[in-house]
């Protein structure tokens, strides 16, 4: 069993009651048709069918009839796609020959072509219910920490005041029906009293909501915690992980991801509800058999779901599609790509549906910017895209160190006291500063905002040549230009995102990878348009008080606003994002569906980009990459080159100074034989020799198929005893009438097991394994078996050639 100490839960045991990644199917191999192996002479020169005589038992072949077990895997072991695919054509080729023979098998084939879509349906119906009941409680517990409204207390602060007849454009959030809890205990809202009183409360909410979630997590679903998307990553490259995927995993992270959000912990809950999608869609595969006795049809279905994870997360129904081909997708056919476009159309028409924002919009962040960008801004951009790309350096590295400490120290010991700590920190640094203090989905989208008329916001605090402040922006100055220099609320907001942008750097840090449901597209999101509207800002500036100088007089005509801090924040967001993920091409789609700022390609573009090739200057792995390897996940990375003048000699088992590879011979071993093998080893299968002797290979019999046949057959077959012969032949070898029955396992033998040779060099070992998705691979020398390359192996010996511990790779 694999060491799981890597994932959110040191004491998890697979003994969980919930729905697992793996369903217990009764399908099975039929391997009737197969060539059989060339020693199937034995006595006469022809295979009899019946050697036996009359009074002696019939020699059985169990495993005519299905036998529940077979062919499914173990926890935290990989998939045989190779196999799993052609289970699948065959079940496709029989239904397809019977639907010729009548109407009812007809109908039923009809019903199999259409599931999958059907499928799909139910998944972006599930996925956008789900991620809109989570928006609206998310909103409504954030809002709950500053105050309740007297109309109703499920009312948030916005809905609260849309209803009120005395709101102000100038003071829109301000409402007698909302009341702060200063106002409620202490009837003042302003003074030291009030400040403090708000301070208290606003902190014990953030404290609470955090305790009810690590605990939820804690007590009812270890698996419940983090971004979910490296184990997603993982299980769609065929890994078995039982119980992340199931219903109390889904219930959980569903509950403890508002209120974490609600906490105002530096985290987001995007991530997060890609892993929710993914649980929705294993659930609902349980409901169609195609599905749920097929772990490779599965995944594709797993591939669709975090489509429609990020689609419900941002609005992004296009970009959710790429994002699953370019980021957590290992296997995407042509096939995967329409049904996955098709969930995560109808998971945003159902969150458009239910209309979470209140603003009749999908998009989470609507931008309305009406000025053109001028080429010469392709240099801050490029800048922005440099800070992504340190940022995301810099965060991979920090994060990682600091989640290898938690892991390696008695810190990991306390989670509990851990989430609260930091949620404590949180909340007291965050309160005195406004743009600590709201939510980060609200930061970014005030920092993405342009300024207009009616907008109170400092930041849109500019004075005309005159020296009096104006609450809004004076577009009709005489003297244009001169119409937006900085006001003192501007200043005021640059010095307060100034520390705001320490604060969230480093406090994401620490909060990414606890025990609760954490995501990280909108903690990033907010570290680079803070940076963004900085640097905006300061370019704003200087164009105004430099705009008689040549480099700006060519496109900051007298007039016109020519510089748009609102387009630098949504760049910046861009960036940071892209440095964290190293996302491209899915980003720029993501971007532009968040905002609906499709002009602005080409400096997003540039900015991604640039901070991809900075990133990957400093580290080649994603955060997602690096905490698979952080948990020893068995990923093979299609990105990773293996570049080293390595043989499949060098890399497989046994080695020189190893004991003989353990096999089985296809006939003249007994029942008891077996066993002991099995007792003795803890290998996942056996190659199948034609004898000790001569080492010739017959095919491969996986360990869980063999345990669970020979169970069955000392309980159905009469008279199997401990001395009865195993047979893997398909004919009957002559037996001494007096011999107890033998046993058949030829149906459970894999007769075309994937071989290469001694010489065959170790970047096309690791293609086969990446592309055919196999769990192992045998190593043949002129017919004669001389080893086995496991995908662990090939794990390993890429670390030891990277100069990383090979031991890392815990899986079993």
């Amino acid at each position: 069993m694999m060491d799981n100490g890597g994932f959110c839960n040191d004491n998890y045991h697979s003994g969980s009651s919930d729905d697992e990644l793996v369903d217990i199917s009764d399908a099975t191999e039929d391997f009737s048709e197969d060539v059989p192996p060339l020693d199937r002479d034995y006595s006469a020169g022809r295979c009899k069918p019946d050697w036996r005589p009359n009074n002696s038992p019939k020699l059985i072949d169990f495993l005519d009839d299905t036998v529940p077990g077979i062919g499914t895997y173990e926890d935290f072991n990989t998939i045989d796609w190779v196999r799993e695919k052609s289970k699948d054509r065959d079940r496709h080729r029989e239904i397809t020959n019977k639907s010729k023979q009548s109407t009812v098998a007809l109908l039923f084939s009809v019903s199999d072509a259409f599931s999958g879509w059907l499928l799909m349906l139910l998944i972006g119906l599930m996925s956008g219910a789900l991620a809109g009941g989570i928006d609206i409680s998310a909103h409504w517990m954030t809002d709950l920490k500053e105050g309740v409204c007297l109309n109703g207390f499920w009312f948030n602060h916005e809905h609260c005041c849309w209803a009120s007849n005395e709101t102000t454009f100038q003071e829109r959030d301000k409402c007698p029906q909302w009341k702060t809890w200063a106002e409620l205990m202490v009837g003042v809202n302003v003074g030291a009293s009030a400040y403090v009183v708000n301070f208290f409360m606003y902190v014990c909410w953030a404290l609470l909501f955090a305790f009810l979630a690590v605990s939820l997590v804690k007590t009812f679903a270890p698996y419940a915690c983090g971004s979910g998307i490296p184990e997603i990553k993982t299980i769609l490259s065929g890994f078995i992980i039982r119980g992340y995927l199931g219903k109390w995993t889904l219930i959980i992270k569903t509950i403890t991801l508002v209120l974490a959000v609600s906490s105002g912990l530096s985290l987001g809950k995007e991530g997060p509800l890609v892993h929710v999608a993914c649980c929705c869609a294993n659930i609902l595969c349980h409901f169609f058999t195609k599905y749920r006795r097929n772990e490779a049809k599965r995944r594709e279905v797993l591939s669709a779901a975090s489509a429609v994870g990020v689609s419900v997360a941002f609005g992004a129904p296009i970009g959710g599609v790429l994002f699953s081909l370019e980021e957590v997708s290992y296997y995407f056919p042509l096939k995967t790509l329409w049904r996955s476009f098709f969930a995560a159309l109808v998971a945003a028409f159902t969150l458009r549906s239910i209309n979470p924002f209140g603003n009749s919009r999908l998009v989470l962040f609507y931008v309305e910017f009406h000025t053109p960008w001028h080429l010469l801004e392709l240099i801050p951009f490029v800048l922005l895209g440099i800070f992504g790309g340190l940022w995301g350096a810099f965060f991979i590295h920090a994060n990682i160190a600091w989640c290898r400490l938690r892991k390696n120290t008695r810190l990991g010991h306390y989670p509990v006291l851990e989430v609260l700590v930091v949620a404590l920190l949180t909340a007291v640094l965050a309160f005195p500063i406004e743009y600590t203090r709201m939510s980060s989905s609200e930061l970014i989208s005030e920092l993405f905002n342009d300024c207009g008329l009616l907008d109170s916001s400092k930041l849109c605090d500019y004075t005309g040549n005159s020296g009096s402040s104006s609450g809004s922006v004076n577009t009709t100055a005489a003297n244009g230009l001169g119409a937006r220099p900085a006001g003192p609320g501007l200043y005021t907001a640059m010095w307060q995102l100034a520390l705001a942008l320490v604060f969230k750097m480093i406090i994401t840090v620490a909060t990414f990878g606890m025990k609760v449901p954490s995501g990280l597209f909108i903690p990033s999101m907010a570290v680079g348009a803070i940076a963004g509207r900085l640097l905006g800002v300061g370019m704003e500036q200087l164009a105004i008080h430099n705009h008689e100088r040549e480099i700006f007089r060519g496109w900051c005509s007298p007039g016109a606003d020519c510089i748009t801090p609102g387009l630098y924040a949504m760049v910046g967001a861009a960036a940071c994002l892209g440095g964290v993920t190293r996302m491209t091409v899915s980003l720029v789609v993501i971007m532009f569906e968040l905002t609906g700022g499709l002009e602005y390609i080409v400096p997003l573009m540039a900015a991604t980009m640039t901070s991809k090739w900075v990133a990957d200057a400093l580290g080649r792995e994603s955060i997602y990459e690096a905490h698979i390897r952080l948990n020893g996940y068995p990923f093979l990375e299609a990105k990773e080159e293996f570049r080293h003048k390595t043989l499949a000699t060098d890399v497989m088992r046994p080695r020189r100074s190893d004991p003989p590879l353990s096999v089985l011979t296809q006939s003249g071993m007994t029942v008891e034989e077996v066993e002991r093998l099995i007792a003795d080893t803890t290998y996942s299968g056996f190659p199948v020799v034609i004898s000790e002797q001569s080492q010739r290979l017959v095919g491969f019999v996986l360990r869980r198929d063999l345990v669970i046949s020979l169970e069955n057959a000392r309980r159905n077959q009469e008279g199997v005893v401990s001395m009865s012969s195993i047979l893997f032949t398909e004919c009957d070898p002559p037996m001494s009438p007096s011999a107890p029955p033998a046993v058949k396992l030829r149906s459970i033998l894999d007769l075309s097991p994937f071989t290469v040779t001694v010489h065959t060099p170790m970047e096309i070992v690791v293609d086969i394994f990446r592309k055919l998705g196999l769990r192992q691979c045998l190593v043949i020398q002129n017919g004669r078996l001389l080893g086995i390359i496991t995908k662990k192996d090939i794990l390993k010996h890429m670390a030891q050639m990277a100069n990383r511990d090979p031991d890392s790779i815990l899986f079993n």
